[in-house]
C-alpha cells in the first residue's frame, strides 16, 4: 500500500502560515505533479511528505500509516533533489550502493540490484567513473538509481530538472515518464514549470499561497480551469483576458467589452444581466477571421514573435492588449491591421469579482 492522505494539513513558521487546512488525498501508482508559482509551499508540502519538515497541525498518512511522528528512513520513500547530491570521491556504482551498504545488505545482491538499476536508466558504462565525469542528465539519472535501488512504496521529486538545459530537461522527462510506466510507483513531483506538470501527471495540484486553488487532470485544468488564476497559470502563451458587460439579447446574451461585442447562448454559464465579468480566450483558439464572422477582436499588430510552424501576434483591442497565436503562413505584416474571431465553444467566463468560474458544472 503506497496511498498518500493529506488531512487538515498545516504548516507554519512562527507567526507566518505557508500551508492552510490542506486536505489532499493520492492514489496507490499516481503521478501527481505539485505545481504553482515560487513560494507557494510545494516545496514545504513535499518535505512535509518525506519527513523533513515537521507538520504543524493535521495528519499525514502514507500506505494507511499515519507518519507525522516518524524518521524520513522509516517512511518508505526516496527523495530526488534539484541538486543531485552525489559522492565526488565514489564511483558511480558505489554512489548507487551506499545505502544499501548502510543497510549492511550483502554484497552479491548489492551487486545484483546495482547493475539492475543501471540497465534501467542505461547506465551500466559509467558505473566505474566518477559524477565528475558525467554530465548534467548523467549525474540526474545516478541520482534517481540512487532512489530507485531502496525500492520505495512513494518517489518523492524535488525541481529535479531545473538546472539541466532545455534539451536535457526533454530528454529526462521522458525518461521519468517511462520509469513511472515501468515501475508503477506513487510518485509526486514539485515543479514550477507547467510543461513537465502537463506532461507528466496524472493529476496536477495547482497551489497558491498555500491553498490547494484547483486538482484535477492536465486536460482538466487547462479545458475547465476553476479560477482566473488558474487560467491564467496553465498554458503557454498565456490566456487572454478581457472585462465585459453581460446583458440580456432575445434567448441569449451579450458581452461587450475591448471593442467587440458578442452574443452567445449562454447556457452553459452562470450569468446575471447587468453583471460584469472577464472573458477568457486561449491565443490558440483566436482565427484569422472571415467577412460575416461574429466573435471579432480587431486592431493594429504590434508585435509578431515567430514559433516556427506558428507566429504569436500581438495587437490593440479597444485599449486591451491581445494575443493570437496562428500558422505563420497566415502572419500578418508588422503595424497591419488584422482581424481574429473566436467561437463560443471556446470561450471562458470568470466572476469580476472573486475570480470564479462561471461555468456550469
Amino acid at each position: 500500500m503506497s496511498a498518500i492522505v493529506c488531512s487538515h494539513v498545516d504548516k507554519a513558521y512562527g507567526a507566518t502560515t505557508v500551508i492552510r487546512d490542506l486536505n489532499l488525498s493520492i492514489e496507490e501508482h499516481e503521478f501527481v505533479v505539485f505545481l504553482g508559482p515560487s513560494g507557494c509551499g510545494k516545496s514545504t508540502l513535499l518535505r512535509m511528505l518525506a519527513g523533513l519538515e515537521d507538520i504543524s497541525g493535521g495528519e499525514v498518512s502514507i500506505g494507511g500509516k499515519v507518519v507525522n511522528d516518524l524518521d524520513p528512513g522509516d517512511r518508505g520513500i526516496a527523495m530526488v533533489f534539484q541538486n543531485y547530491a552525489l559522492y565526488p570521491h565514489m564511483t558511480i556504482f558505489d554512489n548507487i550502493a551506499f545505502g544499501l551498504r548502510r543497510q549492511k545488505v550483502p554484497a552479491p545482491e548489492i551487486d545484483k540490484r546495482v547493475r539492475a538499476v543501471a540497465a534501467t536508466l542505461g547506465l551500466d558504462p559509467y558505473l566505474g567513473r566518477k559524477p565528475a565525469e558525467l554530465s548534467g542528465g548523467q549525474q540526474q539519472r545516478v541520482a534517481i538509481a540512487r532512489a530507485m535501488i531502496k525500492t520505495p512504496k512513494v518517489f518523492l521529486f524535488d525541481e529535479p530538472l531545473s538546472n539541466l538545459d532545455a534539451k536535457l530537461r526533454n530528454h529526462m522527462r521522458v525518461e521519468i515518464a517511462r520509469l513511472h510506466q515501468s515501475l508503477k510507483t506513487t510518485t509526486v513531483y514539485v515543479t514550477h514549470d507547467q510543461l513537465e506538470a502537463m506532461t507528466l501527471a496524472d493529476r496536477i495540484v495547482l497551489l497558491k499561497d498555500g491553498v490547494i486553488e484547483q486538482i484535477g487532470s492536465p486536460a482538466e485544468i487547462y479545458g475547465r480551469p476553476a479560477n482566473i488564476f488558474v487560467a491564467g497559470f496553465i498554458g503557454t502563451p498565456n490566456m487572454n483576458f478581457i472585462e465585459v458587460t453581460v446583458a440580456r439579447s432575445g434567448n441569449g446574451w451579450t458581452l461587450t467589452g475591448a471593442g467587440t461585442a458578442l452574443s452567445i447562448d449562454g447556457a452553459g454559464f452562470h450569468l446575471q444581466p447587468g453583471g460584469r465579468a472577464v472573458l477568457g480566450i486561449r491565443p490558440p483558439d483566436l482565427k484569422t477571421a472571415r467577412d460575416g464572422d461574429a466573435g471579432i477582436l480587431q486592431g493594429t499588430a504590434d508585435l509578431i514573435e515567430f514559433h516556427g510552424n506558428d507566429a504569436l501576434v500581438t495587437f490593440g483591442s479597444g485599449g486591451k492588449e491581445i494575443s493570437a497565436l496562428v500558422p505563420a503562413r497566415e502572419c500578418p505584416v508588422l503595424h497591419a491591421p488584422v482581424r481574429y474571431m473566436f467561437e463560443e465553444a471556446n470561450i471562458h467566463l470568470f466572476d469580476a469579482t472573486s475570480g470564479a468560474s462561471l461555468r456550469q458544472q
